[in-house]
């Protein structure tokens, strides 16, 4: 029934082998030891692939593979023989100073001796998990190999700190990048991406995803290591033949050139170069630039490169090339030279839009930072530029923000459709950029105004009461979707401009629960959720085993938001990120289990070590089928009788706690126990005397003290005993409700785990997630009105008299006791 080996859940393996790679980091910075993982992630898919397949494009010569280096595992000379593997497989695949950049034999890294032994041995350990098989792995969509490279990545950059954490662009902000660039479909074209400062290559890869037919990749990074990372992540994610060029800074010796020796000229370009390099113009002149990079658009200030990286990408697009470079905002205000770059750029129309992001996501610095989107197509006829202000959606993660699922897809749908929302989005003419208030300053918050209104209080409403209706009719939302509402909650006042509620602040929730509007447009959205659930639903029972997850979450997500566009007071990124949040939590999970089992649910036990590393049975779970909802659906009786008999062990454990605190003070009957237990409270009741069935308490007040002490400690001890038998049948019940869940499980047949799965699990808690949101949106409206009722509820004048009141009593009293107060 059980399998044997608990298989590991998609979310929790990269977790494992961060957990594992930190622990046997030691005293190694992180932007170190991220090499030497890496490497051996490497080595681990190459050799899985090389083994099941004989065209692989990495040779894995004898000796090299993961398994043979698996084998040295507590050798003594462990290191060397690493390094002579990887330095071999290198030689046979044009990788050298890729693969073989950093030294497994370093002492001074890895420590000496047996430190060096244990550290390398448990190392590989950690890739040798059954569930890091990577012999079928597509590196595309779906592969757990990408997933877990991003994952390492992301710590490693979080762990390396500041200075070196510049490698890698949040995966986050590289979606937004590739989506906005425009990147035509058709799978009969062949696409060209560069990326001129590429760290480790995500963004790269994120942008020929985006591309349907084939593509061919062009990188270039300075830092040799970062390079050889960046080469191998291409090579990871099946892009090996993309071209990696490092060694050289790209302003002072680009490396890709034509055949006349000018630049390259791409398709598409992204870029994530350093923020304000100040030494920029190493290695070159640039008033005597061989590539004319600056000859028209104008010469970046001598210790600024924001502009000279922008400058490059430009001039390295094709005539009808589109490129998104990710800059400080200081590039959009800037005067002096950068401002005469900037108006440059602006007139000839090569800017198509500009979206402020968050500060505090890149893990090179604090800073907001924003997008510039770049494109040569039609740019003589551009008029206008799509600004975005982005910088509030975002959640926080540690000690850095993040944007969510939800910020993304609002961003990148704002932007491609150029759809203008208030405080949002805005379409912006050239000619109000370049007018004499603005003098092609980008500065968003000029033409986009993302400030909250403020809450005025209104002096004359204080005065007289009543409340104020420009703060009644600002919920206009509101009052679209319950028309009548305004009027049943609200009466007219006597004066012009003012409103009179119609209800008391405690009576103001049921008036609005209860109102027919609100009743129906509830209803009205548990109907959306319903026909979006019921056809999502046909959707997921259709999957076969090898089914691609992250295709259908795509799916299903975006009818979702079809569903519930245009949907009154609902936020329809609002409603996706629930679903976003689920998938994360529970949904990719469960997917990736039916993707590599099919609908089967299997349980298993749940094995863990103790501290002396000794194998613990602690019981037995099912990861597609929890125990609980086997139990819900079929044993709800049998679930009830338990839940009974726990309640009943609360209250008698609670009979029990107050009857102790009652006589525990210091002429109290429990007063003089050491410990008070049924064995104490026995030996107490064999020495005084029983009392009767019925205590006479008009006795001598003797016997009515020892009688009284009995008959506490005889209650005691029934309640101890009613206690045990409750427990003992709780445990029964327990047991043998769980083995009827446990044997359920043979009973269950494909469409029994579908339905468990779907409509008990996913449907049902994404209903009450729903449910939530709806319920959050009500307790806004009702928080709202409540905080105008109280705030103009008592006008000053009535206080005043109040208080006047107050004070006269005060001094009545006063009075009486002698005082006098004036």
């Amino acid at each position: 029934m059980f399998v044997v080996v608990m298989a590991i859940k998609k979310s929790e393996l990269y977790s494992s082998l961060w957990a594992g790679a930190d622990a046997l980091r030691g005293g190694m910075d992180a932007s170190q030891y991220k090499d030497y993982v890496l490497v051996l992630l490497f080595l681990k898919y190459v050799s899985d692939k090389a083994e099941n397949d004989p065209y692989a494009l990495i040779v894995v010569p004898k000796g090299c593979s993961f398994k043979e280096m698996a084998a040295l595992k507590g050798q003594k000379d462990i290191g060397e023989r690493i390094d002579i593997a990887i330095g071999e497989l290198a030689k046979a695949n044009d990788l050298q100073n890729v693969i073989d950049v950093v030294s497994f034999n370093d002492e001074e890294k890895l420590g000496k001796g047996k430190e060096m032994i244990d550290r390398l041995s448990e190392l590989i350990s950690i890739f040798e998990n059954p569930s890091l098989n990577f012999s079928n792995n597509k590196a595309g969509g779906d592969d757990i190999l990408g997933d877990a490279y991003e994952y390492l990545m992301r710590h490693f950059a979080t762990e390396s700190g500041k200075a070196k954490g510049q490698f890698y662009t949040p995966s986050e902000v590289s979606r937004v990048l590739a989506m906005v660039l425009g990147i035509k479909k058709g799978a009969n074209q062949s696409l060209t991406f560069y990326d001129p400062t590429c760290g480790s290559g995500s963004l790269l890869l994120k942008a020929a995803d985006e591309c349907e037919g084939s593509s061919t990749i062009y990188g270039q990074e300075k830092d040799v290591a970062t390079a050889a990372l960046a080469k191998m992540n291409m090579i990871l994610h099946n892009n090996p033949t993309a071209e990696i060029r490092k060694g050289q800074s790209t302003l002072s010796n680009p490396l890709f050139l034509d055949e006349r020796g000018d630049l390259k000229t791409f398709d598409y370009v992204v870029a994530n170069p350093p923020f304000s390099l100040a030494n920029w113009t190493q290695g070159f002149n640039p008033q005597e630039d061989e590539y004319n990079r600056f000859t028209g658009i104008g010469m970046p200030p001598e210790k600024n490169g924001d502009y000279a990286f922008l400058i490059h990408i430009v001039k390295s697009l094709k005539s009808t090339g589109k490129g998104a470079v990710i800059l400080p905002h200081g590039v959009l205000f800037r005067g002096g030279a950068e401002g005469e770059i900037r108006k440059n750029l602006i007139t000839r129309g090569l800017i198509k839009g500009i979206i402020g992001l968050p500060a505090n996501l890149f893990y090179g610095t604090g800073i907001p930072a924003c997008i510039i989107v770049i494109d040569k197509e039609d740019a003589d006829k551009r008029k206008h530029i799509f600004m975005i202000d982005a910088s509030k959606g975002y959640m926080k993660d540690g000690n850095k923000n993040r944007l969510r699922d939800q910020d993304i897809h609002k961003i990148v749908d704002v932007f491609n459709k150029q759809i203008e929302v208030p405080k949002f989005s805005r379409l912006v003419a050239v000619d109000e950029i370049g007018d004499a208030k603005n003098d092609f300053n980008l500065n968003i918050p000029r033409y986009i105004d993302s400030q909250e209104p403020e809450d005025i209080q209104d002096i004359e409403a204080h005065l007289l009461g009543d409340i104020p209706a420009v703060d009644i009719d600002n919920l206009t939302e509101y009052w679209e979707a319950y028309p009548s509402l305004k009027a049943h909650l609200f009466g007219a006042s006597k004066r012009a401009g003012y409103y009179v509620p119609k209800f008391e602040q405690d009576a103001i929730k049921q008036a609005i629960f209860s109102h027919p509007e609100f009743t129906s447009f509830s209803e009205n959205m548990v109907l959306v959720f319903k026909e979006w659930s019921e056809k999502v639903s046909a959707k997921l029972k259709s999957q076969v085993k090898g089914f691609k997850p992250k295709i259908l979450i795509h799916e299903i997500a975006e009818e979702l938001l079809e569903a519930y566009t245009d949907k009154p007071l609902l936020n329809k990124y609002d409603i996706y990120q629930h679903l976003m949040n689920y998938w994360a939590e529970v949904m990719q999970d469960d997917c990736y289990l039916i993707a590599e089992d099919g609908w089967v649910a299997i349980p298993y036990r749940i094995m863990e070590k103790n501290k002396k590393g000794v194998e613990v049975d602690k019981g037995w779970t099912c990861d597609l089928v929890p125990p609980t909802l086997i139990v819900q659906e079929y044993y709800a009786k049998e679930k009830t009788a338990i839940e009974n008999l726990e309640a009943e062990k609360e209250r008698l454990q609670a009979e029990l706690t107050e009857l102790v605190e009652e006589h525990s003070g210091d002429e109290g009957y429990f007063s003089s126990f050491d410990k008070i237990n049924k064995v104490e409270v026995a030996k107490r009741l064999k020495v005084i005397s029983v009392p009767p069935k019925k205590v006479n308490y008009a006795m001598v007040a003797e016997a009515e003290m020892e009688y009284g002490e009995a008959a506490i400690l005889k209650q005691y001890l029934e309640l101890v005993d009613e206690q045990a038998k409750v427990n003992t049948n709780l445990k029964a019940q327990t047991e043998t409700l769980d083995k009827l869940t446990l044997t359920h499980y043979k009973k269950l047949d494909e469409e029994d785990v579908k339905h468990l799965v779907i409509d008990c699990k996913w449907m049902a808690t994404l209903h009450i997630a729903m449910e939530g949101e709806m319920e959050r949106i009500s307790q806004r409206l009702t928080q709202r009105i409540k905080e105008l009722v109280d705030r103009y509820e008592t006008p000053l004048p009535v206080i005043d008299a109040q208080l006047k009141e107050l004070e006269e009593k005060v001094n009545a009293h006063l009075s009486k006791m002698g005082f006098t107060w004036k």
